[in-house]
Order: structure tokens, then C-alpha cells, then sequence
């Protein structure tokens, strides 16, 4: 039985220090009051299973214990947040599985016989918490852009290749291929071409709505409004591999698209616009909102102009897309310039 103990003591500090980096990875990486507090709660629910076994402690045999000297490298390699929560979801898991099959050896202890069914119960409430935790810190590659250009060719002034050099020494940082009307082969072609010239400057490259094109060209994500495919649906399809947007005009779909686990918002629109109109415009008073609510990476579109960008930074804006104002430029590189230049001024935090 003081084997059993000591495995026990040893799995209860494994699945306990799990759980903590489940619950701090919610707190302060994705201020997320539901899931750390899901966290702290089953950590909780952990001491208590074990208050029936108090002289766990005096088992305990750290400097003897074999395994402490035998390691991975794979234990040393972490390739990005998800990849924390990955890993200690399946170590709060296996350690509860233990858990749960050395405590059917002291079912006839006082206390002891249904410490199996309530270690089973925390370990299926794991896997749940280890999930969802996993998927609102989404891909690897997430980051909080200052300027997107929606590159459409109809929207350019010059030429669509001209306007993607010019925006980007202009300080455009990522690019959204949106070409609706263009063929599945053709639109191929021009994010892979999209992609040659922006990747070895490190501009992150989103396809707009068209995931199969994203998938097959390796861009850095696709971008989806209400009426395409559900963010839940598209996640089983990409898994963390690529960044995953959605368009919202109000709090309830922001928080539908934050708790669902999207990468960034799409948050507008903030005026009128003569890219793509809208019956509704949701305005700078929506971005207020939203940044008070929430710190997952957005982009506020729609209408938006350097003559407006003062007004969007006092709402808290840290991110931009726009179509017309650069691609439809005389010169683009000053455009996406003068914007990147509020951020500046406006003395903005973002970045990549």
C-alpha cells in the first residue's frame, strides 16, 4: 500500500501543477474569468478527493524517486502557447487515470471507496477544460496586426502586384486576399503568388472566406463572415494550422467567435463604406466596447481613413483593415504609411 501512496502523491502534485498552468494560461494569457475559474475549481476538487488520505505527504520520496532522472527532449520543447496547454491538459489527464486506477486498491479504506468514480469524473472534466482552453489560444501564428490590406484587384488603382508593394513598404502587416468572384484555380495562384512576395518579409497572408483555398495555397488563415462556415466546423477542418477570423457588428458575436476560439475579430463596420455596404453600421462605439470586454486581437474595418483614425484610437482601436484607402491610392506605400503613423502618434501598444 505505501507504493500505492507514493504513486498517488506523485500523480495528485503532476495533475495539480497541470491545472494550475491550465488556470494561468486562462487568466492572464487569455483573461478568461469562465475557464480559469473552471480550472482553480477542479484543482480544488483534487485536494479534496485526496482529504480521505492525509499522510500522502510522508510517502512522498522525491530525491528516490527514479523517474525524476529520466526525461525527454520532447519535455523541454514548447512551440507556442497552445502547445503549453496541450501538454498540461494530457499530463493533468494521465495523472488523474493513475489517480483513478490505484485508488480501486483502497476502496476498503474509510473514505476510499468512491475515490475511483470522482477521480474518473475530474479526468472527464479535464479533457473539456483542456480543450476549450486549447482552442481560444488558437494557432501559433495568432498576432495583433496594425494595418491589413484587403487586396481586391477591382479596388486597385495600379496594378494588384504594384499595390502589394507599395503597401507593404508602406507597413501593412498582414494581407487579406478577397476575391469573391475569382475561380478556385485562379484564386490558388494568386494567394501562392500573394504569399511569395509577402512571407519572406514576415506579412502574415488571410484568404477570405475560401478555407480549401488557404489550406492548399499554406496561408497564414482564413477570414469568415456570419454566413459561412460555423468557426467550429472550420476548426475541425484547419486544427490549430491555421489562424481562423470572423466577422462580427456586435458583442453577442464577438463573444461567440472569443469563447469559440478565433484567432482575431473583424469588428465593424466602423463608417460607411464604398468597398462594401452595409445595412447597419456598428460604429466606433461598438470597438469601445468590445476592447473593454475583450483582449483577443481584432481589426476594425470598414470606411476607415487616416481622417478617422484619431477618433478609432481614443475607442482603443490596435488594429486596421482597409481596401480602398491604400489600394485605390495614387500612391499606396504613403497611404498604408500615414496609417501605420497614427498608431505611432496615437501612441499604440500593438504589435506583431
Amino acid at each position: 500500500m505505501a507504493d500505492a501512496l507514493r504513486a498517488i502523491d506523485a500523480n495528485a502534485n503532476r495533475a495539480g501543477e497541470a491545472l494550475r498552468t491550465l488556470e494561468d494560461l486562462a487568466r492572464f494569457l487569455l483573461d478568461d474569468r469562465v475557464l480559469a475559474s473552471e480550472a482553480k475549481g477542479l484543482r480544488h476538487e483534487l485536494r479534496a478527493l485526496l482529504e480521505p488520505l492525509p499522510e500522502l505527504i510522508w510517502h512522498r520520496d522525491t530525491e528516490g524517486d527514479v523517474g525524476t532522472s529520466v526525461s525527454t527532449a520532447a519535455e523541454m520543447e514548447r512551440a507556442d502557447d497552445a502547445g503549453l496547454a496541450e501538454a498540461a491538459g494530457h499530463r493533468a489527464a494521465e495523472a488523474l487515470r493513475v489517480i483513478e486506477e490505484l485508488s480501486k486498491t483502497l476502496a476498503g479504506r474509510a473514505g476510499c471507496g468512491a475515490m475511483a468514480g470522482r477521480a474518473e469524473a475530474l479526468r472527464y472534466r479535464v479533457y473539456t477544460l483542456h480543450q476549450r482552453v486549447v482552442e481560444r489560444l488558437g494557432c501559433g501564428r495568432r498576432r495583433q496586426w496594425r494595418l491589413c490590406l484587403l487586396l481586391t484587384e477591382s479596388a486597385c488603382r495600379r496594378r494588384w502586384e504594384e499595390v502589394l508593394e507599395g503597401a507593404l513598404a508602406g507597413g501593412v502587416d498582414c494581407v487579406q486576399v478577397r476575391e469573391k468572384a475569382m475561380g478556385g484555380a485562379a484564386l490558388l495562384e494568386r494567394v501562392r503568388a500573394v504569399i511569395g512576395v509577402c512571407r519572406p518579409r514576415e506579412v502574415s497572408v488571410i484568404v477570405n472566406d475560401r478555407l480549401e483555398v488557404a489550406l492548399a495555397a499554406g496561408a497564414d488563415g482564413v477570414h469568415l463572415g456570419q454566413e459561412d462556415l460555423p468557426l467550429g466546423a472550420a476548426r475541425q477542418i484547419v486544427g490549430q494550422g491555421l489562424m481562423v477570423g470572423i466577422s462580427t457588428t456586435n458583442l453577442e458575436q464577438a463573444g461567440a467567435a472569443v469563447a469559440g476560439g478565433a484567432d482575431y475579430v473583424g469588428l465593424g463596420p466602423m463608417y460607411e463604406s464604398t468597398t462594401k455596404a452595409k445595412p447597419t453600421i456598428a460604429g466606433p462605439a461598438y470597438l469601445r466596447a468590445y476592447v473593454r470586454r475583450h483582449g483577443l486581437a481584432h481589426l476594425a474595418i470598414g470606411g476607415v481613413t487616416a481622417a478617422r483614425m484619431p477618433e478609432l484610437l481614443a475607442a482603443g482601436v490596435r488594429g486596421v483593415a482597409v481596401c480602398a484607402e491604400v489600394a485605390g491610392a495614387e500612391d499606396p506605400e504613403a497611404a498604408a504609411r500615414g496609417l501605420v503613423a497614427c498608431f505611432s502618434a496615437g501612441g499604440d501598444s500593438a504589435s506583431g
